[in-house]
């Protein structure tokens, strides 16, 4: 998850996904905005719906005063415990994410008491989420999700920053800071719907991997290799039938920003008559094996500015374009991470999938200093990513989904198009 603040909030980014072996996106949340004047808001891009289909929304946050989000997709989820349909709790402001897999909650947030899954020997599994600048710790609970019409019954979940769970491995700790505050996380959760199942899959099933999943007592743990039916999952995949991947619309975002967006996300490819796909263009994206010109699983390739940047993804986590080119960095303090040109760059790129389709994208870049104080989204919004050595990486985050239908199809799944995965719109 990359986060980046426009102004004030510390940048931060996590690769969820298949553990150091096989990094599937980058995510954002949080963080504030800075200058010019402010925008309106936005809506009518979710028009869908259905038992499927459930709200989301761009907007200030869980903490608008004190820590204000920017281009940070929300919805809302109830949790119950496992086989309960009273013992349950609606939360709301759970960033979207099609970058990562799972639901994750922050503990002082949660009011429920769900049972923590335990290993063979009866140690508590916990998990550590690495984060560029830190990580965020807690124990792998079962829970049941409803979210609009869909639920899923005793899905593993991570509960970040439970208190029962103090002892922290200094192979996670040496990450950095802990993150395990609302204010720390810019959400109250996280709802990981990428296009795998498990935030880890088979790596973890087969072997340790450092600061992922460990078993824990009171007073120590240790890593622990991790079946793929204990570890924290995709909740799509426990839908009943509306499980083979997802569909994100939102509305188009004036280039002067807007206060909120409101839009939809449908549940099922081709399962309902509100998700048949159309005349999308299909990318199919590098599988959990790898890709053809060696991406890693989720990757694409983008071709901009005379380069092929062969590990590129689209991620509704990630909330600007990430992408190193020669565009000028902002140098007023708590922008840096953002670009600054002298004026708007009007900016073309093709996106190409493993199966050899393209489609070209035009995108804008706007100095981040003049964007509006007051507003929560931008569909301008864009720096350079994170690692200044990488000449590879094209983060299509969140601008690049307003004014869009995009379709994620999880890996193996099938659709009416071609089997996951894959991204189309």
């Amino acid at each position: 998850m990359v986060t980046f603040a426009i102004t004030g909030a510390q940048a931060r980014a996590a690769r969820l996904g298949f553990c150091a072996v096989l990094c599937l996106a980058v995510m954002s949340c949080g963080g504030g905005d800075g200058g010019g004047a402010s925008g309106g808001s936005s809506s009518g891009g979710g028009t869908t719906t259905g038992s499927n289909v459930v709200s989301v929304v761009v907007d200030a946050g869980p903490l608008p005063t004190t820590n204000a989000a920017t281009n940070t997709l929300f919805t809302t989820v109830t949790v119950c415990v496992p086989g309960s349909t009273t013992n349950c709790q609606t939360i709301d402001h759970i960033q979207v994410d099609t970058g990562s897999y799972g639901l994750r909650i922050l503990s002082s947030v949660l009011t429920l008491a769900l049972p923590v899954q335990t290993a063979s020997n009866g140690e508590a599994i916990v998990e550590c989420t690495q984060f560029v600048d830190g990580y965020s710790w807690g124990p792998v609970a079962l829970a049941d999700m409803q979210i609009s019409g869909e639920s899923a019954s005793s899905i593993p979940i991570q509960v970040i920053g439970d208190p029962n769970y103090a002892t922290v491995p200094s192979d996670c700790s040496s990450i950095g800071p802990a993150e395990d505050t609302v204010a720390q996380f810019g959400a109250n959760g996280i709802i990981g719907i990428g296009p795998f199942a498990q935030d880890c899959g088979p790596n973890c099933a087969a072997a340790v991997i450092p600061a992922t999943y460990y078993t824990c007592t009171a007073s120590a743990c240790q890593g622990t290799e991790l079946a793929q039916t204990f570890q924290v999952t995709n909740p799509i995949t426990f839908f009943a039938t509306d499980n083979n991947g997802v569909i994100i619309q939102l509305p188009s975002v004036a280039a002067s920003g807007a206060a909120t967006v409101t839009g939809s996300m449908t549940f099922g490819i081709d399962t309902q008559t509100n998700n048949k796909s159309g005349s999308q263009t299909v990318l199919t994206l590098a599988g959990s094996a790898g890709g053809s010109a060696g991406q890693l699983p989720g990757e694409l390739t983008t071709n901009f500015n005379g380069g092929i940047l062969n590990e590129s993804f689209l991620d509704t986590g990630s909330n600007g374009l990430y992408f190193n080119s020669s565009l000028t960095t902002c140098v007023e303090s708590g922008l840096t991470d953002f670009y600054c040109p002298s004026s708007t760059e009007n900016l073309t790129a093709t996106l190409e999938g493993q199966n050899g389709m393209s489609t070209s994208v035009a995108f804008s870049v706007a100095p981040a200093d003049t964007l509006a104080a007051a507003d929560a989204a931008f569909s301008n919004l864009a720096g350079p990513y994170p690692d200044a050595q990488d000449t590879q990486t094209f983060d299509w985050g969140l601008p690049f989904f307003y004014g869009r239908t995009v379709f994620t199809a999880i890996e193996s799944a099938a659709t009416a198009v071609g089997t996951g995965p894959y991204v189309a719109f």
